[in-house]
Formats: structure tokens, C-alpha cells, sequence
């Protein structure tokens, strides 16, 4: 008799991600000889709170890892925002160790007030994660991200009026070299807490996830039942669908941006309004940030309405100032040329 079929769906999720890594693994070149090259079995990570979803994603790794030669460990992250907390960072490495997986490491982090409570929390998290990967030369680092998740992300960026990037939500590989792989995009949330109940694995539920103070938890707890209410079931997986065809639609557009960036420039590498002009609205906006963003400006603090003022200076011209962005940047038009940098 198999598993159980949640035990055996989040097990395939990760699977797949394995199998992935070690052919990349595989493929990548080294300074070896051949004889020596790819001795040593990559090393993968598990990001682990302690919650239903990772934990699942920590006994799948912990399952899999051995019959494909990849070895394991885990990362817990103490964001130090409730009482206990150093204790319950303790028990998650306690939980990693008896499933098998080493190293673990356990990293307090302080959380800044940048970008409100949830940005600079997921800003501090993503930092520790990196600085332990690195540490220990991790090939990858897997989050447990479902499709509930995407889902709420996909409704974030809708509210804030990001644009197509922002709808097509967290990618399956994302981070510096693809280090993050998210299994479990494809799951919902309830079959993660299902794979935990049946393998009788001790779960933590973060009590931030229910207060009505962070938005994703109104989103959670209000908005999507509401939506589910008013639309029927199913609106979670359109959610995420709309997420997959929108990155693929970005993507598209980001390549051709990137192709079109090289032709609006002069001799001198300055950006031709003109040329700009022609070019079709989505394409263009996406010029200007690249443009932005290399200049200096932090992309995390560049805004839909900043690339619009940057817009206006070529397709609403009227003798405007320059426009101050993030990161002491100044855009302004110039002899028909869009001239953006520092100071």
C-alpha cells in the first residue's frame, strides 16, 4: 500500500525540483578534471517556520534527498517579532534533525520598519537564507510557497496597480543562480496540513497568519472567502493560472524590451525620446526602468506612478522638470534626449 495520496503528491512536487537541480548540477561546467568533477553531491536547503507547508516541504526533502545522492539540511529564521520566539527557532531544529536533514542552522535576524512590517520581514528572511546558503554552498533553497499563496500574491499586485509583473506572482525559480525553488505552486495549502496530520508531524500555526493587522492575513481570511463566495469555487486556481499566463506574457515583454533598449540609444548611449515614442506603451515602460534601475535606483522602491512621471517626458512634453526617483536618481529630458543618472 503507497502513502498517503497528500504524502505522495508533496513527495512528487519535490521530486521533480530534485531531478531538476541535479541535471543542472550536472551540466554545470567546472575547473576540474573530469575524473573529479561533480564528487561532491549537491547540497540542498529547506527553508522551515515550523508551519504546516514548510514542514511538509522538510519531510518530502528529507525522504527524497537519499535514494537521489543530494544531501540535506534546513534554515530556520527567528525574526525576533514575538515573545518565545528564540525557543519555537529551537524546536524547528530539533523537528529538521530528527527528520534526518544536516546541517541546520538557526539564524535570529532583526527587522527593519522599510517598505511596512511584511516587506521588511520577508526582506530580512531572504537575507539570512542567503548569507546560509552561501555559507555552506547550498545548490538550492526551497520554500514552501503553495498555491494558495500565489494566489493571495496575484490579488496584492492587483490592489496596487503593479502592472503584469506584479499579477504573475512568485516564479517557481527565482533568486541570484535559480537558488529559490518554490515545489509546492501547484498545491494547495490544504494538502500540505494533510501531509503534516498523517505523518504525525508536530506543526506550529504563526499566530501573525490570523491577525487582521497584516493585510495578507485580511486577505486570507476575509478577502478570498468573500471571493469564493461571490464567484463560486475555483477562484484560487484561476488565481494562480492568471499568475503562470501573466509571467509568461511578462517575460515576453521583458525580452523585447531588452532587445529594443539597443536601438534607442545614440553614439553616446543616451536615450532618444523619438525613438522611445515609437515604441508600443508596455515596451517602452519597461525600457525606462531597466534604464532607471541601472542608473541607481533601488528596484523594490521603483513604483508603477515613477515610471509614468519618467513616461510623461516622452509622450506628454511640455517643457517639465526633472523627476526626482528612489535612490537620489534624476530623470529629465534634454535635446531630445532622456537623460537619467545620479545627483
Amino acid at each position: 500500500m503507497g502513502p498517503h495520496p497528500a504524502v505522495a503528491a508533496i513527495r512528487l512536487a519535490v521530486r521533480r525540483v530534485l531531478h531538476d537541480l541535479l541535471t543542472e548540477h550536472h551540466r554545470a561546467p567546472v575547473a576540474v578534471p573530469h575524473a573529479l568533477s561533480h564528487e561532491s553531491p549537491p547540497l540542498v536547503l529547506v527553508a522551515c517556520s515550523g508551519g504546516a507547508d514548510s514542514m511538509a516541504l522538510a519531510s518530502a526533502l528529507a525522504f527524497e534527498s537519499p535514494k537521489l545522492g543530494i544531501r540535506a539540511g534546513g534554515i530556520t529564521v527567528d525574526h525576533g517579532l514575538q515573545p518565545g520566539s528564540e525557543a519555537r527557532a529551537a524546536e524547528v531544529v530539533q523537528r529538521l534533525r530528527e527528520l534526518g536533514l544536516d546541517p541546520v542552522d538557526s539564524v535570529a535576524v532583526t527587522v527593519g520598519r522599510t517598505g511596512g512590517p511584511e516587506a521588511a520581514a520577508r526582506d530580512a528572511r531572504y537575507a539570512a537564507l542567503d548569507t546560509v546558503a552561501e555559507r555552506h554552498g547550498a545548490a538550492a533553497v526551497l520554500l514552501g510557497h503553495t498555491r494558495d499563496d500565489q494566489a493571495e500574491t496575484v490579488l496584492l499586485g492587483l490592489a496596487r496597480g503593479s502592472g503584469i509583473r506584479s499579477l504573475s506572482g512568485m516564479a517557481a525559480v527565482s533568486g541570484a543562480g535559480g537558488r529559490y525553488r518554490r515545489p509546492f505552486l501547484e498545491l494547495d495549502r490544504q494538502t500540505a496540513r494533510k501531509a503534516c496530520m498523517v505523518q504525525s508531524l508536530p506543526v506550529w500555526d504563526d499566530p501573525h497568519n490570523a491577525d487582521p493587522a497584516y493585510t495578507r492575513s485580511r486577505l486570507r481570511h476575509e478577502g478570498l472567502p468573500a471571493l469564493e463566495k461571490a464567484l463560486g469555487k475555483g477562484v484560487v486556481e484561476a488565481l494562480a493560472r492568471t499568475a503562470r499566463l501573466s509571467r509568461d506574457d511578462a517575460d515576453a515583454l521583458d525580452s523585447w524590451a531588452s532587445q529594443a533598449e539597443a536601438t534607442v540609444r545614440d553614439a553616446a548611449g543616451l536615450l532618444e525620446c523619438a525613438k522611445l515614442y515609437a515604441l508600443p506603451p508596455a515596451v517602452r515602460r519597461r525600457v525606462l526602468r531597466r534604464a532607471a534601475i541601472e542608473a541607481g535606483a533601488p528596484a523594490g522602491s521603483l513604483f508603477a506612478r515613477h515610471i509614468e512621471e519618467i513616461d510623461r517626458l516622452i509622450t506628454g512634453w511640455r517643457g517639465q522638470g526633472a523627476i526626482n526617483l528612489p535612490g537620489k536618481v534624476v530623470a529629465r529630458r534634454q535635446g531630445g534626449r532622456l537623460v537619467i543618472r545620479q545627483g
